[in-house]
């Protein structure tokens, strides 16, 4: 974009040369990223879920607790919150999240795809607030704006749709895709998450994808016991969830994404400290 700026970043200035060139060599997404594992004790996790649901009510899940982890941690380290579009590194304006959610679980059932802004200066009830509403409409029969706007564009002949995708993809590499495009399409976000142990599955390694800017992809493993030794020499059990991350590291390098990690993998491990600590 020749103006510096897009509808959802700012073109990021005094960015070493060795970065700005990576677009350039590394062109896909998929070609530059990287993958890592986290094994996540959520004892206290669990606790301060029940705790939570006990005291306020509301129907929280370990979903709601990751996605305010991420955005704590993605306000702390802005870095983490970039993409890259035509060749350049942009910071990203807010932070978004999107994750997916069947409507049943029936094989048949479909998933619905949401994306919610996540506004680091909310208390966690009312980011859980916010997040049980979208996923109620998301699972509801109401279509939704995405919804409509797929419906409209798959009554299209299929050599057009095509064309159009690849112009849209342009479009968005130059920086010139409308904001209103943009703005509720769950592919623009700071960060996807899959929660599968919701499913009972263990976490995978995603691809990321190409069309859209979202850099990160976080996948939650299903919450397993698992023995350990104690200090004294005998055997305990704890609970661990595995989470796996794919990576862009083009947007920053791999040891600030592995600090900012570290402190998400903190607030999961020990969220009330965290969050009497924000307080």
């Amino acid at each position: 974009m020749p103006f510096g700026w897009r509808p959802d970043g700012d073109v990021v200035q005094n960015v070493p040369a060795t970065r700005r060139i990576m677009p350039f060599i590394m062109r896909s997404r998929n070609e530059s990223a990287v993958y890592f594992e986290q094994h996540v004790d959520m004892a206290k996790a669990q606790a301060f879920i029940q705790k939570t649901r006990d005291e306020s009510g509301a129907k929280v899940t370990l979903l709601h607790l990751v996605i305010w982890a991420l955005g704590q941690v993605l306000e702390k380290r802005p870095r983490l919150n970039r993409f890259t579009a035509g060749g350049r590194i942009y910071q990203r304006r807010g932070i978004w999240a999107s994750f997916s959610a069947k409507k049943g679980k029936s094989d048949d059932h479909p998933i619905v795809v949401i994306k919610k802004q996540i506004r680091p200066e909310m208390s966690f009830i009312e980011l859980v607030t916010g997040v049980l509403e979208s996923v109620k409409e998301g699972k509801s029969d109401k279509k939704s704006s995405t919804d409509k706007e797929l419906a409209f564009f798959l009554s299209w002949p299929v050599f057009l749709l095509s064309w159009f995708i690849g112009f849209a993809m342009k479009l968005d590499q130059w920086g010139f895709l409308p904001g209103f495009f943009i703005r509720d399409d769950p592919m623009f976000a700071s960060v996807f998450i899959a929660n599968l142990g919701s499913l009972k599955m263990d976490a995978g390694y995603h691809h990321l994808y190409e069309y859209g800017n979202i850099p990160i992809f976080i996948t939650l493993g299903q919450i397993k016991a698992e023995n350990f030794i104690q200090d004294d020499g005998s055997v305990g059990k704890r609970s661990i969830m595995t989470v796996r991350y794919s990576f862009d590291e083009r947007i920053e390098d791999g040891l600030y994404c592995l600090q900012s990690l570290a402190q998400f993998q903190d607030i999961l491990e020990d969220p009330e400290k965290a969050m009497n600590s924000e307080a």
